[in-house]
Parts: C-alpha cells; structure tokens; sequence
C-alpha cells in the first residue's frame, strides 16, 4: 500500500474510490462506445486537479479503443470518420492550449447544456433535420477536437451527432471506438508538447488499466444481450447523466 501510495500519490483512502472509477467507466465504454473520458474526468477530479486526470483519461482511451478493436471493426463507417478526424486535427491543438491556459469549466458547462438539451429531445422523441455530410461531419470534429483537448469530452459532442442521424447501435460503438484511438493518440501527443505528461500520470494510468479493461469485457457481454431501442435508450441516458454531472461539478 505504501508503494502505491508513493509512486502514485494519492491517499490510502482515495486508492479504493479511483478503483471504482475506473472499473465503471470501463462498463460504460464497452456497452455505449464511449463515456469513459467524461466519467474518469467527472469522477476522479473529485480527488485531482483536472490538469492531472486529462491526460490519465486520454491515455485510458487509448487503451479501451486498441481493447475494443477486435469486437468492432466490421461496422465502422469509414465515410463519417474522415471528416471526423480532419475537423479534430484542428480542433485538439486549441483544445490543449485552452486547458493549458484557462480553466476548463465555461467550455465543459457550454457542451453540457448543448448535449442535455439535444439528448433529452431525442430520448423524448423528437427529431432533428440533421443528415449526414462532409459539412456537418467535419465540424462535429472541430467541436469534438476542441472538448477532448480542453476537458476529455470529446465524445458527447460526436454521441450525439450520430444518435441525431440515427446510426446502427454497432456502427456508433464501432466508429467511436477507432475515432477515439486516433483523437487520443493525436490528443496525448500534444499533451507531451504542452509538458502535462509525467511519470506519476503514466502510474495512475497503468494502476487504473485492470478495473478498465474487466469492465469493458463486462460492459461488451451486456451490448451483445441487448436490443437496439434499449441501447439507443441507455447511450441518451447516459449522455444526460454526464452533461448533468459536468454542470453540477462545475458550478460547484
């Protein structure tokens, strides 16, 4: 206990809580597809500067996305993922330097409101005129590449672009995944360049791998069980429970 308590600078009582973050975030990341990065950052900067935890959640992601290939490469839609990849090339770089120099909490409570109110008309059943396009794809990508880089939330802004559109359960899972491999490791490398990589963030990361992994294999079991209106239903509740989470934490 006191080695890890050394190498990854946390408190005895803090190691137990980490844990259960990222076993839960795991379970979310192998049945949505996403929400490991907003649950890690919502979660653990309870305990830690989120200066500390971006990165942490960037490097988690990687390892979800190279975990979840294997269970998703046959549905993913490569046409989406171009204009996604080039609209976050710009954004990520803007994004870091945001969280580099100014607090994360105006843009995290602008995508929150957005994505709570987006995914709560659709979980009522409203619809949006949105139809897939180089356009469209490629600035959800700019607005995804700027909330990765700024506040590890990436994903809500991409989740709900493609629930909009109405995209396969196994294609939103599939997608996602690949999106967040290539954003993370794009994401991390300019995170090096800004100097908020360290040893004891490489710790925590590599302490938090096992309960992330466990939960992705849970969370992918329960996917395969599951209908696509339940996942549909589940992925908006989901989506809801983090933008309400983000409000909360920060205007607390």
């Amino acid at each position: 206990m006191e080695f890890l308590i050394e190498h990854l600078q946390l408190e005895s009582s803090d190691l137990f809580y980490v844990l259960a973050c990222g076993l839960i975030a795991g379970l979310c990341r192998g049945f949505a597809g996403f929400g490991l990065s907003a649950l890690i950052v919502t979660s653990m900067t309870l305990v830690l500067l989120p200066k500390e935890v971006v990165p942490i959640a960037l490097l988690l992601e990687m390892l979800s996305s190279l975990v979840m290939a294997r269970m998703t490469w046959s549905a993913i839609q490569w046409s989406l993922l171009r204009w996604l990849f080039a609209g976050a090339a710009i954004g990520v770089p803007v994004g870091v330097l945001m969280l580099k120099a100014i607090p994360a909490d105006p843009l995290r409570i602008v995508i929150s409101i957005a994505v709570l109110i987006a995914s709560g008309l659709l979980f009522f059943g409203r619809h949006f005129m949105l139809k897939e396009s180089g356009p469209n794809n490629l600035s959800v990508g700019l607005v995804s590449g700027v909330a990765n880089g700024a506040a590890s939330l990436g994903g809500l802004p991409v989740a709900i672009y493609m629930m909009a559109v109405a995209f396969p359960a196994e294609a939103v899972r599939a997608t996602m995944n690949l999106y967040f491999l290539v954003l993370d490791a794009y994401g991390t490398g300019a995170l090096v360049f800004a100097g908020l990589l360290d040893q004891v963030t490489l710790a925590r990361t590599a302490f938090l791998a096992v309960p992330v992994v466990f939960g992705i294999y849970v969370g992918n079991k329960i996917f395969q069980r599951s209908s696509a209106t339940h996942y549909r239903y589940v992925v908006l509740t989901l989506l809801m429970v983090l933008s309400i989470t983000g409000l909360v934490k920060s205007f607390l």
